[in-house]
């Protein structure tokens, strides 16, 4: 299995915590059935403190159900799976268990989850998210369902890795920009570079008069075509700097492009 958690700011003292599973499709077992391939896994998550107080505990049946005639294609994929929860800042134990009802295999997770506090005297940014799918969701749906992030749909690349053939998907939230009271708004100048052994090789720009804001909030989301690049490894790095208080913050994310 493979796991992720992102950090984002919910509220003035809690944060939305998504944890993103993603799980090989050969890795489950299969019941056949009528011509139709079945998976069920259970999952089981709990997360306490250092002091091993239960600070939130859920489970999930997670189910695949896959026609015959799509079978040994779906082998060579993965599905993804994620779970948002609200915590406050502080240090936290995250335990993760996945059974196969099928065949009784077990996966675990035990990892430690240092959740940020998002302070309103300084300027801070959410996890840099990489995804292969983002896009708006629309008003019934908002805080709805998984890889949902305000008004967006965000799916991550757990394997940060994407073939030249697709746009590079970055998601990326920013607090506490200070507002020009002379003219009553923020001004923000945003930076993308893509590097490659150190060495930028690609830059964009942006300012205040074509990113969404909310409040003190800004939402960066931009697909950036990679079929330009040569397969290799590379960092993506978002520097924003606010030009009214002169505080700058970046956050940057390591991926790989394959032919």
């Amino acid at each position: 299995m493979d796991y992720s958690v992102d950090y984002l700011r919910a509220t003035s003292n809690s944060v939305m915590v998504p944890i993103t599973l993603q799980i090989p499709n050969r890795e489950m077992a299969y019941r056949d059935n009528k011509g139709v391939h079945s998976a069920n896994l259970n999952l089981y998550v709990r997360i306490t403190t250092p002091s091993g107080r239960v600070v939130q505990t859920f489970e999930q049946i997670i189910s695949r159900d896959i026609p015959a005639s799509l079978f040994q294609k779906t082998l060579e994929q993965s599905s993804i799976f994620q779970k948002s929860i609200p915590l406050s800042p502080g240090l936290y134990r995250l335990d993760l268990v996945v059974k196969d009802v099928e065949s009784g295999s077990v996966g675990v997770i035990d990892t430690a989850l240092r959740v940020p506090g998002f302070e309103a005297d300084a300027l801070a940014a959410s996890t840099l998210i990489l995804a292969d799918q983002i896009e708006p969701v629309p008003a019934s749906q908002l805080g709805l369902g998984s890889f949902v992030i305000d008004s967006y749909k965000v799916r991550p690349r757990l394997s940060r890795e994407f073939s030249t053939a697709e746009n590079l998907g970055l998601f990326l939230q920013l607090y506490y920009f200070r507002r020009d009271e002379a003219v009553r708004k923020s001004s923000v100048l945003i930076t993308y570079r893509l590097l490659k052994n150190h060495q930028q090789v690609w830059e964009a720009t942006e300012s205040s008069e074509s990113i969404r804001q909310s409040g003190e909030q800004v939402t960066l989301n931009r697909q950036i075509p990679l079929a330009g690049f040569s397969p290799d490894s590379y960092t993506l790095e978002v520097a924003a700097n606010d030009r009214v208080s002169g505080h700058p913050i970046s956050r940057d994310a390591g991926f790989q492009i394959k032919p």
